[in-house]
């Protein structure tokens, strides 16, 4: 189901009614809990089997973490975890697994390619994991266990954080100790009205104005169709695509954070400008911050982090960059990602202390371009899975170089992309007060003209691009 169809709109609008009812108060998370089931099972019914399977798994394994006998703690905690990844990598990487090492002919691997990928696997798994973790490390909510004396409550609870609706199948990405202490009932007059309104139009603006329109002209990026095209093209389209992933994934985002805040619940900030970052190390800093933060502390700091000399944190860099590459999709091309992401970020530390550039704002404007090429050109591994075109794409761009272009094309990726370019120089300005006042007093009347192209310009209907993921 998706946020910008009719029938979720009409999902919202019973959920939200029945929600702020006075006599329904305490059946609010129940209320929530059915809600998400729908949601999720609105497409392909058969796939909440798996959820509630892998919630029930977790429910178990964390309340015995927390109230069991205290010398298997760890055992029980490290089996939920193994779980949790086996059932990830069974639905996720079958597919990867079979054609790395299995032969065409074989009927393992043909068996292997045709089990489905669920929607939002990736995403409730390392919620599942974070669950875990958390209450085996004791992480407390007001003193409190994270995991509540009574099973039945404790069940509740986790089925809500695992399913809740605006987070289920793209994140952002929640962690225990953070969303659990926010369960308790929630009233109308306590919603921010402004900042759900601003979150939404913002967010379904990027999404449907901006990367619906895009994804129509970064199309042509996939093989073999981009071979008709020259550099100039291709380097346009591959921009369009940069600009096309961070509206489509921000926008969701957004439009995930606002809904949730209607129901009375904060999600973290999933994007924070990532294109004005000066280092890769900034970048993801502001770039899915709850999968890069989530990474941090649950893999690269458990493996040693940079605690362990210089040589160990490169290495644990390499390690934490290549694994979320695959994370993000059963395909080498991913983990290719993960290693470009994860060799600069090691280059950057290696080098910080040696060479100085100073924070000139020329030196600044230029690490910002240089960091905001390497992702661009980086996102082709995600355009194109296949490892070969993406060498066949780069080929084209080094053997076409000319002043022939398609300008249609080129004109309207870069219309489309001007938004995004838009939106992160009014952050840079805004850091000069002047401006931020001016800015915030007439607000209102860009997220009109946003609410107006929305209505008026959205383009065709299409799924997020993270839900491959």
């Amino acid at each position: 189901m998706l946020f910008n169809s009719l029938v979720f709109a009409e999902l919202l609008f019973i959920t939200f009614v029945l929600y702020y009812q006075k006599w329904l108060l305490k059946y609010q998370v129940l209320i929530l809990i059915i809600a998400s089931l729908v949601f999720y099972a609105y497409t392909n019914p058969a796939l909440l089997i798996l959820l509630l399977f892998s919630a029930g798994i977790n429910v178990a394994s964390s309340y015995y973490v927390a109230y069991g006998n205290a010398a298997n703690r760890k055992l029980i905690a490290t089996a939920g975890v193994v779980f949790n990844l086996t059932v990830l990598a069974f639905f996720k990487y079958s597919p990867l697994i079979a054609k790395s090492l299995f032969p065409e002919t074989s009927s393992v691997g043909e068996f292997l390619l045709t089990i489905p990928l669920p929607i939002g696997i990736s995403f409730y798994t390392f919620e599942g994991i974070s669950l875990l973790v958390d209450v085996y490390k004791e992480k407390k909510d007001d003193d409190k266990s994270l995991a509540n004396s009574s099973f039945k409550e404790h069940a509740g609870r986790t089925l809500f954080f695992i399913s809740f609706f605006p987070h289920l199948v793209s994140g952002p990405i929640l962690k225990a100790h953070d969303f659990l202490p926010q369960i308790k009932a929630k009233f109308l007059k306590d919603i921010n009205w402004e900042q759900c309104f601003k979150n939404l139009i913002l967010g379904y603006f990027l999404k449907m104005v901006v990367a619906d329109n895009l994804k129509d002209f970064t199309f042509w990026i996939a093989f073999p169709y981009f071979q008709r095209y020259t550099a100039i093209t291709l380097i346009t389209m591959l921009f369009g695509y940069s600009c096309q992933i961070f509206a489509d994934f921000a926008g969701y985002s957004l439009i995930a954070i606002g809904l949730a805040q209607l129901f009375g619940y904060n999600l973290i900030n999933n994007f924070n400008f990532p294109y004005i970052s000066s280092s890769i190390q900034e970048f993801w800093k502001r770039w899915h911050i709850s999968l890069s933060s989530f990474l941090m502390e649950y893999l690269y700091f458990p493996l040693g982090g940079n605690r362990k000399g210089k040589v160990r944190t490169y290495i644990n860099l390499m390690i934490t960059m290549f694994l979320g590459g695959l994370w993000h999709g059963a395909a080498w091309s991913y983990a290719v990602w993960g290693l470009v992401h994860g060799s600069a970020l090691a280059i950057e530390r290696m080098f910080k202390d040696k060479i100085k550039l100073g924070s000139y704002k020329v030196v600044v404007f230029f690490k910002r371009i240089l960091v905001f090429c390497l992702v661009t050109f980086a996102w082709l591994f995600f355009k194109l899975p296949d490892f070969s075109q993406v060498i066949i794409y780069l080929k084209k761009i080094a053997t076409t170089i000319s002043l022939t272009f398609y300008p249609a094309l080129c004109f309207n990726i870069l219309l489309y992309s001007s938004p995004v370019f838009l939106y992160h120089l009014v952050y840079l300005l805004k850091k000069n007060k002047k401006f931020e006042a001016s800015f915030n007093k007439y607000s209102y009347i860009l997220y009109a003209i946003m609410l107006f192209l929305i209505v008026t310009n959205s383009g065709s209907s299409g799924s997020f691009i993270y839900f491959q993921f």
